[in-house]
């Protein structure tokens, strides 16, 4: 059984159990729960500067069994392309997380693009900043850590369809959460520009128009693929309407409006 330790904590999020505690209790929200979420895209910046809009789409998401997240591979470690977390626990400063063993079992019998691959995750932030939300919001929940490396538009949509599949079989209330950030170091008026453009098609429920626009424009989104694999599944999970719950930018928290980052908070229901 694996035992992944904090990569980041006292780096993106503090470290100390009451800091982190008080810090995410403070970015909830309370009352803004929408019914009926499959899927949500969440940003994965230091708190500092993407806290707030993690923590009103967690505000936004009911209690599920298991959340399922795809998260981008930064650090290119690890082999496999699509990296699952098969089994185990998550450690996080105010509670450990356990994997869904059965789950994340059944997700990779349906598809043969999904490797157990601990390595890929054991120094990448995407997932692990989005647990402690979760621990204060969901605490009895369960997880599928998915890195992502590909990107491939047809190969993503056969995970989000192979985790969907998963979740119908064996009758899991579930979601999925793509973890993401927009657009990287733009001006911020450009920012905004490029990402209303992402943004709607992720609310479209398109994700080939996502990729289109992604590719055309030179839209930085670093979570494409998890984003491409959430709305997949979401939509074969039923989803038929997407909500931007929060946007904001780097520079709304620094003043520095030069060279932005953007984050956006989105649930598929």
């Amino acid at each position: 059984m694996g035992i992944r330790n904090p990569a980041v904590a006292g780096y993106f999020y503090p470290s100390s159990q009451k800091r982190l505690l008080d810090e995410v209790r403070g970015f909830l929200e309370e009352g803004k729960e929408v019914k009926g979420v499959k899927g949500a895209v969440s940003p994965h910046a230091g708190y500092l500067y993407s806290g707030r809009v993690a923590g009103k789409l967690f505000s936004s998401i009911e209690t599920f069994e298991s959340f399922v997240f795809a998260g981008p591979n930064h650090q290119g470690l690890g082999r496999a392309s699509f990296a699952i977390f098969p089994e185990g626990i998550w450690k996080t400063p105010i509670g450990d997380v356990e994997v869904d063993k059965e789950l994340s079992s059944r997700i990779m019998a349906e598809t043969d693009l999904l490797e157990a691959d601990e390595v890929a995750h054991s120094r990448e932030h995407s997932i692990e900043v989005q647990l402690p939300f979760l621990v204060v919001r969901n605490p009895d929940a369960k997880i599928v850590p998915i890195s992502v490396k590909d990107y491939s538009l047809s190969r993503c949509r056969e995970v989000g369809m192979a985790i969907a599949r998963a979740i119908v079989s064996l009758g899991r209330k579930a979601v999925i959460v793509a973890s993401s950030d927009m657009s990287h170091y733009e001006q911020y008026e450009e920012a905004r520009r490029k990402d209303k453009l992402a943004i709607d098609a992720i609310l479209a429920l398109d994700e080939e128009e996502l990729e289109r626009r992604v590719r055309t424009h030179h839209i930085t989104m670093c979570g494409l693929g998890p984003v491409i694999i959430a709305i997949s599944c979401a939509k074969m999970l039923g989803a038929k309407k997407a909500e931007l719950v929060s946007y904001m930018t780097s520079g709304d928290t620094t003043g520095d409006f030069s060279s932005v980052v953007g984050y956006a908070g989105v649930v598929m229901y």
